[in-house]
């Protein structure tokens, strides 16, 4: 009977191969996703509607509607605080969608250990 030598995982270079090939499919699924994302608007409003911030998947805003009866010269800090809640909340709203997308997108990684959760905070 022959005996059979080589290295314990000898077969490594087609688990190799099956990595690298999963990887790269990760990597384009991700280009997709995040094309995707930044083709998107997000909206929030502050002080019941009075103000609206549209932002795009590109944390850019796009739009802001403010109400006439909200400006009022006397009092710029609370307008000034509407814009701001308005706007972070929008913005968080696109942190979070991508977050949830790609932590999905992550979870098919679990044939490399565990490194799927350090992809969230690249995007």
């Amino acid at each position: 009977m022959a005996k059979r030598g080589g290295f314990p995982g000898a077969s490594m270079p087609g688990n190799m191969n099956n990595l690298m090939k999963q990887a790269q499919r990760m990597q384009r699924q991700m280009e997709e996703k995040q094309k995707e994302l930044e083709e998107k608007e997000w909206e929030a409003s502050a002080g019941g509607g009075a103000v609206k911030v549209k932002v795009s998947g590109k944390r850019e805003v796009t739009s802001i509607s403010i109400s006439p009866e909200v400006v009022d010269p006397e009092d710029i800090e609370m307008l000034t605080d509407l814009i701001m809640a308005a706007t972070n909340e929008a913005l968080r709203q696109v942190d979070e969608s991508k977050n949830d997308m790609f932590s999905d997108l992550a979870g098919g990684l679990g044939g490399l250990g565990g490194l799927g959760g350090g992809f969230s905070g690249l995007f």
